[in-house]
């Protein structure tokens, strides 16, 4: 049958769609575009820190980071920028300090040796710290200390502040330095601590001083007051009229184990980054304080001290048995701390 027989017609099935206004489609393209410029511009807030808070711009300030220093790759760990609680350390802030702990034992010229490290313009080193029990109960006061002093918030009379370059402490080894050696090592590590030993040669001329020192706690020979360290010869005098007594039966073992806990010490301690020091060696030889300035890495100036040396001359002028302290040890290791000539 034709088309024109159809009972259905021709333009039956013939829908005209309506034409889409555009002004909706103007307003979701302006929508899409002001989202994309709502997220880019958030995105960009964040990377210069600024915020949008209740109407108001919230700037971020971002402080300046120092240069790198000019030091070699193995040298980076010693170098630190700490940033104290205690005051603002300004102009300097970008002075990079160095972390020491002296390691020593009493009476072995620790306490002139770091007077003339604090002769330093830049080196602050705050004294026996650890002599205080509650300093040293267990690790975390320790730990607790010793981020105080290298933080540089240890504020003593030997505080350099702002201007610090390298900052320390005395530390003797049975102040918990032996007793927690394995954790000690490891902060030192960590942190970066180098440490400075200084130990005294001759164990006889050691433990005559400790003797002598600890004789003077109870005497006060300096009119009632007890003293360590003397800055005049008049002081140093008065105390070298003491003339100790020496336990000879138990000589030989005490120089032993002072001889033993040096060596573990510098054993437990080896893989630190370290120098050695004798006592006898810096008072003879001054160039051996540029060799520590060098390893604390600050100028070289010529350091001094007034403290006063308390036992001058011949150990049989500060002995009162000493004939029987040179029979005990002839013929022994340790005959060569009385055979040995003197040096002031």
């Amino acid at each position: 049958m034709g088309d024109e027989h159809s009972l259905i017609p021709k333009d039956s099935f013939v829908f005209k769609l309506p034409k889409k206004s555009p002004l909706v489609l103007r307003m979701v393209v302006l929508m899409f575009v002001m989202v994309c410029a709502v997220y880019i511009c958030s995105i960009c807030l964040k990377q210069i820190g600024v915020v949008p808070s209740a109407g108001f711009l919230n700037v971020e300030v971002f402080e300046k980071p120092c240069p790198e220093p000019n030091i070699e790759p193995w040298d980076i760990p010693y170098v630190h920028h700490p940033k104290p609680k205690t005051y603002n350390r300004e102009e300097c802030s970008c002075n990079p300090v160095r972390y020491f702990a002296i390691l020593s034992m009493q009476r072995s010229g620790s306490g002139w040796f770091e007077t003339l490290l604090n002769n330093h313009t830049n080196i602050s080193s705050n004294g026996e710290i650890f002599s205080v029990k509650d300093r040293r109960a267990n690790v975390s006061t320790i730990f607790e200390t010793l981020d105080k002093v290298y933080n540089l918030d240890w504020l003593s009379s030997a505080s350099k502040n702002e201007c610090t370059s390298a900052v320390g402490l005395k530390w003797m080894l049975n102040q918990g330095l032996m007793k927690h050696h394995e954790e000690i090592v490891e902060y030192f590590k960590t942190r970066g601590v180098s440490a400075i030993f200084l130990f005294r040669r001759n164990l006889l001329r050691r433990m005559i001083s400790v003797l002598a020192n600890s004789y003077d706690k109870d005497a006060k020979l300096l009119n009632g007051t007890h003293k360590s360290h003397v800055h005049s010869p008049k002081e140093a005098e008065i105390l070298a009229r003491y003339k100790p007594l020496i336990n000879t039966t138990l000589l030989i073992s005490d120089l032993k184990q002072v001889q033993e806990m040096t060596t573990k010490a510098l054993s437990y301690f080896n893989t630190t980054r370290h120098i050695f020091l004798y006592y006898e060696d810096v008072v003879k030889n001054r160039t051996r304080l540029d060799d520590v300035q060098e390893f604390l890495k600050v100028p070289k100036l010529n350091l001094k001290s007034r403290q006063v040396k308390i036992h001058h001359g011949p150990l049989s002028q500060h002995v009162q048995n000493w004939e029987e302290v040179q029979k005990t040890l002839n013929g022994t290791g340790f005959e060569n701390f009385i055979l040995e000539d003197y040096r002031k």
